[in-house]
């Protein structure tokens, strides 16, 4: 019995121990789940409001940064437009940053940091004065009602106000000045977009300083510029174009367009000419890196896209030839001024026919009352003259077409034009009649007839000319000329890839200036470009096809050294327009051009370029002008060569020449011609 008493004594006192351990295990669960629910109340009851708010706060945001911009090649793989690469301090602006925490950093960096202040203005130092709450609280103590002013601006205007009217920034200490200059940059900037504050002749101490403080300098980073350079000269920097520096930012003309495509306000961009009108490809992608941000302040910075340079350009322009071209023309008008004093300068155009592309645009302007003279290579596409007789193949192969005249029935009298109430109308060499003669479409080129082309004017209106009688021609005649004209690029934009260009000038076209139809006829009414005659060249050259000038070759990659990479796209030629014609016809005028400078006749007038060779095609042209009243002539000039196989356009246009025995625009296309088999293109093969 005690045995069995023992026995269910320890049975008993072990079971007692069960209920102790559930005990246990319900009060370890209970005080968990009172710490879950103390934590929720701390959660959702005493800060709740403060975490939801950071909640909704808490965003991403995207932070762009600007690349290395693409560079510009001449044919040849010259570099004419590259990047100098300097360090850099740049300011990110943070999110909602205070006026008084950029005023803080400012004081800090400039420190740290030189920067010129000339560009200061009186408001930049005001702005950086009011930025200092000390500054602010004393001002606003003078200004009536400022602590319940609702109006912000107004309240502002009156700080400004009393700031100048007592002169408190007028005694800024350099040290004060240098702020002010930084805070003006970083104020001026938007949320999460990089401004330069320094972009050159940052020194190893200042970037040293500057790193070892960035804890500090919040928004402050070192970064890279760039800025355009031209290694090989700035002969065709008017052309290129420029791009604007991050003080100047966006063209006000473009602003709107630039940043709905964007572009942040004080971006780099190509403002004019060819670093304008290839901006897409040579500004390249932007970094993107991606922001989060919390109650307004940065806490990760994670770049999404690290960016791509822009594309480089590779032009026509064979950049060796431009300069001489260049000088070519300079070198003549200095030497042809003397005895031209309402000389205003010259230009030259150098075209492929059969492509469009440009090897050369070279102008300079003289200054009539100092004689300086200066590049203007853009004056080849925006400068409109009177050209003259140069236009005579385009006359001649209109009335071809038009039937007017036949590839074998096309001789007309040379004689004084007499009509009804006008002086007579001559050609240069027969004011008299003694020089008349029975002429062909060829021989009238050759020697530069105007009464032939009268003739052709009169012909194309349904005039039957008789010495003596009143002309009677529609006003449509002027139309119907000029269509013929344009089908030549003369009247029109050519399209070339430079903004800029001018269409030319018409003159009055009515009954009154009737008599001037005449004058239409023979190039001395109407007003073209440089850039136009070369087209007009061409499309004669070529036998009919109106190509587009283009002075880009292609877009290229950038290899990992830096060198001129792989084609991305090359230009094609661009057909505007063709002049249809049988080489009958073309023909008749080819031949009047090889005999301008070949022929036989004595009158020829191109007769000082046979020695060129290989031989040339040409057309010169002589217009009457005036100058103040002074009787002047436009000296010009349209040419191909080889004659018999068109590789290259050479055209040139002198205005306002008063030597009447000047040949400077003979003695030009016979430069350029010796500088283009030399330079550009070999001779051989060629007669």
């Amino acid at each position: 019995m005690r045995f069995l008493r023992k026995a269910n004594s320890k049975k008993k006192k072990k079971g007692s121990e069960i209920p102790f351990r559930l005990n246990f295990l319900f009060l370890i669960v209970f005080l968990l789940f009172a710490a879950l629910i103390g934590q929720l109340v701390y959660l959702q009851i005493i800060h709740g409001a403060k975490f939801e708010s950071e909640a909704i706060s808490s965003d991403n945001k995207t932070e762009t940064k600007n690349v290395q911009r693409g560079m510009i090649y001449d044919a040849t793989g010259k570099l004419l437009v590259a990047n100098n690469t300097s360090r850099a301090v740049t300011y990110t602006k943070p999110l909602n940053v205070k006026n008084e925490q950029m005023y803080k950093v400012a004081n800090s960096l400039a420190g740290y940091i030189s920067v010129d202040t000339e560009s200061l203005t009186t408001r930049n130092k005001i702005d950086y004065y009011l930025a200092d709450p000390k500054h602010l609280k004393e001002v606003n103590s003078h200004i009536k009602g400022a602590d319940t002013m609702q109006d912000a601006d107004k309240l502002a205007s009156l700080e400004v106000a009393y700031v100048k009217k007592n002169n408190l920034v007028d005694n800024l200490t350099d040290q004060q000045k240098k702020a002010a200059t930084l805070y003006s940059k970083m104020s001026g900037a938007y949320a999460l977009s990089t401004v330069y504050l320094k972009t050159s002749d940052v020194t190893d101490t200042e970037m040293a300083e500057v790193g070892e403080h960035l804890s500090v300098l919040p928004g402050v980073k070192i970064g890279t510029s760039w800025s355009r350079s031209y290694p090989n000269g700035e002969s065709v920097k008017s052309v290129i174009g420029t791009v604007t520096s991050e003080k100047q930012g966006l063209p006000s003309d473009k602003i709107n367009t630039l940043l709905a495509q964007g572009y942040s306000r004080n971006d780099s961009v190509g403002s004019s000419y060819i670093e304008s009108q290839y901006e897409d490809v040579l500004k390249g992608s932007k970094e993107v890196i991606n922001v989060e941000t919390k109650n307004n302040e940065i806490v990760k910075e994670i770049k999404q896209y690290a960016g791509s340079p822009g594309d480089n350009l590779q032009l026509t322009i064979n950049s060796e030839f431009q300069n001489q071209v260049q000088k070519i023309v300079e070198d003549q008008v200095k030497a042809n001024a003397g005895s031209n004093p309402y000389l205003p300068g010259g230009y030259a155009v150098v075209m492929n026919p059969k492509t469009g592309g440009i090897y050369a645009l070279a102008g300079v302007s003289r200054d009539l009352s100092t004689g300086e003279v200066t590049e203007n290579a853009l004056g080849t596409i925006n400068q409109t003259f009177v050209m003259g007789s140069v236009v005579k193949g385009a006359m001649v192969m209109g009335a071809l077409r038009d039937g007017v005249i036949t590839p074998t029935n096309n001789t007309l009298l040379e004689e004084p034009i007499k009509l009804a109430g006008t002086a007579s109308k001559t050609s240069w060499f027969n004011k008299t009649g003694a020089a008349n003669m029975s002429l062909s479409a060829s021989d009238a080129l050759q020697v530069s007839s105007n009464t032939y082309m009268m003739k052709l004017a009169m012909m194309e209106g349904g005039f039957t000319y008789r010495s003596g009688a009143a002309l009677n021609l529609p006003t449509s005649i002027f139309d119907k000329l000029r269509q013929n004209f344009k089908q030549y690029g003369l009247g029109v934009k050519t399209g070339i890839d430079i903004p800029g260009e001018a269409t030319g000038f018409e003159g009055a076209a009515d009954q009154s200036h009737i008599g001037n139809a005449l004058d239409l006829s023979f190039g001395n009414y109407d007003a073209y470009t440089p850039i136009q005659l070369a087209q007009y060249a061409s499309t004669i050259a070529n036998g009919g096809y109106r190509i587009q000038p283009h002075i880009l070759k292609s877009i290229r990659k950038t290899n990992k050294d830096g060198s001129l990479g792989a084609v991305k796209y090359e230009v094609q030629p661009n057909i505007l327009n063709v002049v249809e014609g049988t080489q009958d016809q073309w023909d008749v005028v080819k031949t009047g051009l090889w005999r301008v400078v070949h022929g036989t006749n004595t009158y020829r007038t191109g007769g000082s370029m046979a020695s060129v060779k290989p031989e040339i095609a040409a057309k010169t042209g002589t217009a009457q002008t005036f100058y103040n009243n002074v009787e002047t002539e436009t000296l010009s000039a349209i040419s191909y060569a080889p004659a018999n196989d068109p590789q290259v356009v050479v055209v040139v246009a002198f205005p306002n020449i008063t030597n009447t025995e000047s040949n400077i625009n003979t003695q030009t296309v016979k430069e350029v011609y010796e500088a283009y088999w030399k330079t550009v293109q070999s001779s051989d093969g060629f007669n």
